[in-house]
């Protein structure tokens, strides 16, 4: 993938799903220059099905999910679910866009090698720093914890 090939693709994403293109290709690259540490990575945004699909087939859990991560080599794949990124904006106060923003963080962060099931809050701790340094809202590991 060359520098300025698309870091997205919008896979049945209508044009009117609230969804700002341009500022989340603009996020995607700040997250590989900064948070990837320039390492090769692909986010699809899609819907549903697409999502319960490559979870059923790759981790063997037949239910859609908000971010799914697909490490390889030095960087990966992501898939993000527009009808979960905009339940969860809906329920937390706040855009599709800034929640997307948010599932990509937490996926790049799955990406560089964190597990926030196994890292005793190593991933917690640095998606805290990135949220803070990025200017966004509580991300998905405190939203967890905080509704535990």
């Amino acid at each position: 993938m060359g520098l300025s090939d698309p870091l997205i693709t919008f896979r049945r994403v209508p044009e009117h799903a609230g969804i700002e293109r341009q500022a989340l290709e603009t996020f995607a690259e700040l997250l590989r220059k900064r948070v990837a540490v320039q390492r090769p990575f692909h986010c699809l945004i899609t819907g549903d099905t697409e999502l319960r699909r490559l979870n059923r087939e790759f981790l063997g859990k037949d239910y859609a999910t908000d971010v799914l991560s697909f490490p390889s080599g030095e960087g990966g794949d992501l898939a993000i679910s527009r009808h979960r990124a905009a339940a969860q904006a809906r329920s937390f106060g706040h855009s599709v866009t800034t929640e997307i923003e948010l599932l990509m963080l937490h996926g790049v962060l799955h990406l560089a090698g964190y597990d926030h099931e196994t890292d005793h809050g190593e991933m917690a701790r640095a998606e805290q720093r990135w949220r803070a340094k990025l200017g966004l809202p509580t991300g998905l590991i405190r939203r967890v914890r905080q509704r535990a």
